[in-house]
Formats: structure tokens, C-alpha cells, sequence
């Protein structure tokens, strides 16, 4: 059974600066802020959330499928694609739009400043949820507002499971909106900075947002993460990183740890761990879709992250 993943395709344009943000940002002048980040390392790679979804839960073994709009320009990622056995079936090319692009500045403190064009994801509701019997998950990343509306509505009309992660869209959305959301999904994840967010805007408090869910989950970047279910907090540790070179796609990989999890019916404690250890083996590696290896592999590095087999 397929896992649909909705949500954006994009070329991400990485650059590295060399220092820290702070060093170069006064907080008393930011209310006129003019400044420039000299980055000698500059990379494009194949991103956005739903290929880089898709692209990890593929490397375990799952059988995603994106469903995404993109531009004229697309078709080196659709080789890519192609490269990894990925399908295409349900992405949509609109000839007058360019593909998502992402421009992303990180710093020596793994901070992040992102430029994003959406380009043919603002048309993201031009594609439906398919009634077909081979989805059985999926999930509603971020995307153009309207399609983010419109597929998590499709899927709950369909009763099809899925997660809401509103990633980076959040500011998009007002409180109300975030609750009806919320009470479509059957699970919803956030990282830490976007669940006060949603905190802030729905005046909820955490107990009474995990109630609107089967499962919430909250990141907290190398703190481990915590998954709220049925009344209890689980508290997931991080898994070691070998070495940190790029945050960026980090929730992405965790997501599609998520997915597996719940697809071949783990606990939460091994499902958090699982999506844990995807983002550790991510970050040890540049851009979103270049690390690689083979579920044994995983397994092994699980028992030795975690002390318990897979």
C-alpha cells in the first residue's frame, strides 16, 4: 500500500556562511535591517518537502507517492526521480509556472534564513487526493494554502489517515483555520518554534491540542522529540550524529520516519526513534537527498543508536 505525500518540489539553492548570524545582526537596528552574507559555498539540489518525504521513506523500503504541481522547468528533477524509482504519477507540470525554488543561508550555529519562491505550488489545489485503493496514508506538508486546505479535506472525506505538518506554511494560516485542520487529522507534527506558533494562535494549550489528535508530535532539534497520545507524553531521545553538515531536510527525513512507523504499525517509543535516527543519518550529509543506505544497514545503526533492535 502507497503513502501519498502532498506537499512542495522545489530546487533548493544552499549556501554556507561561514560565521554566525548574530555576529552580523544588531538587535537594536532591525527595524531597519540592510544586511549581506558573503557565502563561498553554494550548492543546488533537489528539495522540497514532499520529494524529500518521499526520498526517505523510499530508502526504507515504503511505497510513497508525490502529488505535487510544478513548472516548466522540472524535468532534471523528474530524471531524478526516475533514478531513485520514484514515480510521478500524480505531479502535475503547469507550463507557465517555474518550479518551487528555495534559496537557503545557514550559519555556523545551523540557523537558517530562506528565500522561497513557490512558483507552480501555489497552484498545489489543481491536484486531488486520488480515489484509488492504493493510497493508505498520507500526509499534508507544505504546500500552497488552498491545496493544503482542499487535500486534507479530500483525505478526511475518503477516510484516509493522514498527518498534518504544516511546517514553514504556518504563518499562512490563522487559528481557526489551524483548528479545522487539526480536527481533519488523524496525527499532526510540529517542530518546536511552530508549535508556539500554533499555540499562540489558537490560545489551546498543548494537553488540549493533543486531544484534537490520535498522535501530536513535537520536535526539539537535538533535544530528542515528544509524541502525545491517548493522555501521555513519550519522550523520544535524538540519535547521535556522526557529524553535522546540513540541517536542511532534517523534519523531512523525521516525517517520513513517521510514515514508515505508523504504515508497518511500530509503537510510537520505536516510531520516534526510527523518524529520530532518519534525521541524524540527514544531517551528516549536504543537501536534502544525498545520503543513502539500505534498511539492514538502518537496522544495524538503530540497535547501536538506541541499545534495542528495530
Amino acid at each position: 500500500m502507497s503513502a501519498l505525500i502532498c506537499g512542495s518540489m522545489a530546487y533548493d539553492t544552499i549556501m554556507l556562511f561561514h560565521d554566525k548570524f548574530k555576529n552580523h545582526i544588531l538587535p537594536e537596528k532591525v527595524h531597519m535591517l540592510n544586511v549581506s552574507f558573503l557565502v563561498p559555498v553554494i550548492r543546488r539540489e533537489f528539495g522540497g518537502c514532499a520529494g524529500n518525504i518521499a526520498y526517505n521513506l523510499k530508502l526504507l523500503g515504503g511505497q510513497p507517492q508525490i502529488m505535487a504541481t510544478v513548472g516548466h522547468d522540472f524535468e532534471p528533477y523528474a530524471q531524478w526521480l526516475s533514478q531513485c524509482h520514484l514515480s510521478d504519477k500524480y505531479i502535475k507540470t503547469l507550463s507557465n509556472e517555474f518550479t518551487g525554488q528555495a534559496y537557503i543561508t545557514t550559519d555556523q550555529d545551523d540557523n537558517q534564513i530562506t528565500a522561497f519562491h513557490p512558483g507552480a505550488m501555489n497552484e498545489s489545489h489543481l491536484n486531488s487526493v486520488p480515489l484509488t485503493s492504493e493510497i493508505s496514508i498520507g500526509i499534508v506538508s507544505p504546500d500552497g494554502k488552498l491545496g493544503m486546505q482542499q487535500h486534507a479535506q479530500e483525505f478526511f472525506d475518503a477516510d484516509i489517515p493522514f498527518i498534518f505538518d504544516p511546517g514553514q506554511g504556518m504563518p499562512m494560516f490563522s487559528g481557526e483555520e489551524l483548528l479545522e485542520l487539526l480536527e481533519l487529522s488523524t496525527w499532526a507534527t510540529f517542530n518546536d518554534y511552530e508549535f508556539s506558533l500554533l499555540q499562540e494562535r489558537t490560545g489551546l494549550n498543548t494537553e488540549q491540542l493533543a486531544e484534537k489528535v490520535e498522535a501530536l508530535i513535537i520536535t526539539l532539534g537535538g533535544n530528542g522529540s515528544k509524541i502525545y497520545t491517548e493522555g501521555n507524553c513519550i519522550d523520544i531521545p535524538s540519535a547521535g550524529a556522526k557529524d553535522v553538515k546540513d540541517p536542511t531536510g532534517c523534519g523531512d527525513a523525521y516525517r517520513a520516519g513517521l510514515l514508515y512507523g505508523i504504515t508497518n504499525k511500530y509503537d510510537w517509543a520505536s516510531t520516534g526513534r526510527i523518524a529520530s535516527l532518519l534525521g541524524a543519518i540527514k544531517i551528516e550529509h549536504h543537501g536534502t537527498q544525498n545520503h543513502h543506505f539500505t534498511l539492514d544497514q538502518f537496522k544495524a545503526r538503530y540497535q547501536d543508536s538506541f541499545g534495542q533492535a528495530m
